[in-house]
């Protein structure tokens, strides 16, 4: 009974420490994590019950009001620290920021459910003063706050108080606790947190909650690896190192059990090994990994409840995978071509290669310059990681004979022709780019490009050695020539003809060379005497063929309209003929009578009438035309005499 109650004694001295009673020995995994959330979790008020506070979303809360947030900056003036992130300095995790009620209250009760009975906890949180020492004019108050366990029915099992938390010249986070023990029977308490400072308005007691916990706390448990404390194992795949692991049970315990563990994740979850239940532990070879361990205890009462659990301290072993092996062994070098022998690559690897004639390189990936059959043979590269792990690779290079691409020179075709080219040296032909050409896998193809393209070709010969060549076909564009819009004239008159040319002609010129000036140039002064069509010629001066484009030019000549004509059948002014109407297309010429009826219609290029009316020849008598050019002139009228 006396050496139960000196190990209580014991632990206890070891769980009293600075800023509050935290556990000195060894902890168990946390029961409950109050976190407060992050950004990648839903945000809103706590539940219901929790705190006498009112919720706010503003980062900013005012007095007797609270918000959950992770980040809070330009309170009150800048009178406040600038808080960004929990206290783990994760910038997305949020906690609870208090603007204190006007009296000292109980700001958070919770109810903590899922303990172990009979077995003594450690109960802590994070806390940070967000007022800065500069505010209030230097006389701020300073949050007091008192912790209290309680059972369900009030018994209290723990109090502790903070004391004033004192401001600071930054935004700081310190861990304030106690621990208690909870009664047999007992697995839920009540946790309690009073604010024993005023706030309204008295400036100051401002602060931030983070990370409120419950571990198991116990006697400290000690786990070694080959008889030494290991925090962390640098080991190389290829060692196949067995490792020894061992604890012994702490002399507080009365009847405990082990059990070892294993996380791969970096200590976010932990899996019971197999069968591992007893003192010590060996760990057999595995693959390349991160793999952490520990010991949990309990008292066998409590084993089979996690949450009696307390944990030993924590050994990594990082297992330090090989360099992988490069894919391709058996390689092909063409004479008088360089070759790279490429590794694989890998963070802070280092090489060492050998090879025939004394080759050695230090670098990933050398190069053997212009090289012969005698390069042939087995490479060897030795890749050692940053942890010193090492693994051979060997490559073995042939070195067959090379080949050298020949192609046909740089040629010149006219836009809309095309050209052969050539190539030679192998026994397969790859040419790129494909547009314009008749064949890309043929020796010779026919080559008929829109634009000026370099075609590079690929040669191999019967070995699978490769050269390349280019050719260049240079596209001489076609100049573009445009006569100008049709033109019309009355006769006698002048006209300028609206052509161009794009591109850089050696020379121009209009054809029939007749009655116009300046035929050299695209602008020149035409009178034809009859309907003309021009056409412009521009010769390239790159042998191209001439490129020629027509304009028409209309002349419209002077009417001739007699006045009487005798349709007798004598063969003499049988019919009334309108001299020069077929120069005007779309004129129109109509016949009255005295009367006013419509005899006759002249249209669609015909220029004549026999004086008959329905077949029927008219008499002897004036009739009245009228002429309609259809060209916006005003239109012509007359009288013309049928004589018999």
């Amino acid at each position: 009974m006396k050496q139960k109650l000196f190990y209580f004694l014991l632990l206890t001295i070891l769980c009293f420490q600075a800023n509050g009673q935290l556990c000195n020995g060894s902890l168990g995994d946390p029961v409950v994590n109050v976190t407060f959330g992050s950004d990648a979790t839903p945000n809103g008020p706590l539940k219901a019950g929790v705190t006498n506070l009112q919720y706010v979303t503003s980062g900013c809360p005012g007095d007797g009001q609270y918000t959950i947030t992770n980040m809070s900056f330009g309170c009150f003036g800048n009178t406040w620290h600038l808080m960004v992130g929990d206290h783990t300095g994760d910038t997305g995790g949020r906690f609870m920021l208090v603007n204190a009620s006007p009296d000292p209250s109980e700001f958070y009760v919770d109810t903590v459910k899922g303990l172990c009975a009979n077995t003594t906890f450690e109960f802590a949180t994070w806390v940070a003063n967000v007022l800065k020492p500069t505010a209030c004019g230097g006389s701020g108050v300073k949050p007091n706050l008192t912790f209290r366990i309680e059972t369900v029915t009030g018994v209290l099992l723990q109090k502790f108080d903070s004391g004033d938390i004192p401001f600071e010249g930054q935004k700081v986070w310190k861990q304030y606790g106690t621990f208690f023990k909870t009664p047999a029977g007992v697995n839920t308490v009540v946790l309690r947190i009073t604010n024993n400072a005023p706030g309204g308005t008295q400036c100051g007691n401002d602060l931030a909650l983070d990370d409120i916990t419950f571990r198991p706390c116990g006697p400290v448990i000690t786990a070694t690896v080959d008889n030494k404390l290991q925090s962390s194992i640098d080991v190389c795949e290829t060692e196949q190192t067995v490792f020894s692991f061992a604890t012994t049970y702490p002399a507080a315990f009365t009847s405990p059990l082990v059990q070892w563990q294993i996380s791969l994740d970096t200590g976010k979850t932990w899996k019971d090994i197999a069968g591992e239940i007893s003192l010590n532990f060996t760990r057999k070879p595995t693959a390349g990994g991160i793999y952490q361990y520990r010991a949990v205890m309990a008292e066998a009462a409590n084993f089979s409840s996690l949450t009696c659990r307390i944990a030993s301290n924590i050994t990594t072993i990082n297992v330090n995978p090989l360099p992988p092996v490069g894919a391709d062994k058996n390689l092909l070098g063409c004479t008088g071509s360089d070759f790279r022998l490429a590794a694989v690559d890998g963070s802070a690897f280092s090489y060492q290669w050998s090879g025939p004639n004394g080759f050695t390189a230090k670098v990933r990936d050398p190069f053997l310059y212009n090289v012969s059959e005698k390069d042939s043979g087995w490479y060897i590269v030795q890749i050692r990681t940053e942890p010193g792990c090492t693994r051979i690779d060997s490559f073995h290079i042939t070195v067959f004979p090379g080949t050298k691409a020949l192609v046909s020179s740089t040629v010149n075709i006219c836009e809309g022709s095309s050209t052969l080219l050539t190539a030679s040296g192998g026994v397969a032909y790859r040419w790129s780019p494909v547009n314009g050409l008749s064949d890309s896998g043929s020796a010779n193809p026919l080559a008929s490009p829109v634009d000026t393209t370099s075609y590079k070709v690929v040669v191999t010969n019967q070995y699978g050695c490769k050269d390349s060549a280019t050719v260049l076909v240079n596209v001489l564009q076609k100049l573009v020539v445009n006569a100008g819009p049709d033109k019309t004239i009355f006769e006698g008159d002048t006209v300028t003809l609206n052509g161009s040319v794009q591109g850089s002609p050696l020379s121009i010129y209009w054809t029939p060379n007749t009655n116009i000036q300046n035929g050299n140039t695209v602008t020149p002064v035409v009178n034809p005497v009859d309907n003309t069509t021009y056409t412009l010629a521009a010769l390239s001066g790159s042998g191209c063929p001439v490129e020629t484009d027509e304009t028409f030019v209309r002349v419209y000549k002077k009417l001739r309209v007699p006045n009487i004509f005798s349709p007798n059948g004598d063969g003499i002014n049988d019919t009334w003929v309108i001299q020069n109407l077929d120069t005007y297309p779309l004129a129109t010429v109509k016949v009255f009578a005295r009367n006013g009826m419509q005899v006759s219609e002249i249209r669609n290029g015909s220029r004549e009438w026999d004086g008959n009316y329905n077949g029927k020849p008219l008499p002897m008598a004036t009739y009245y035309y009228v002429i309609d050019l259809n060209i916006n002139q005003p239109v012509i009228s007359g009288w013309v005499v049928i004589v018999r």
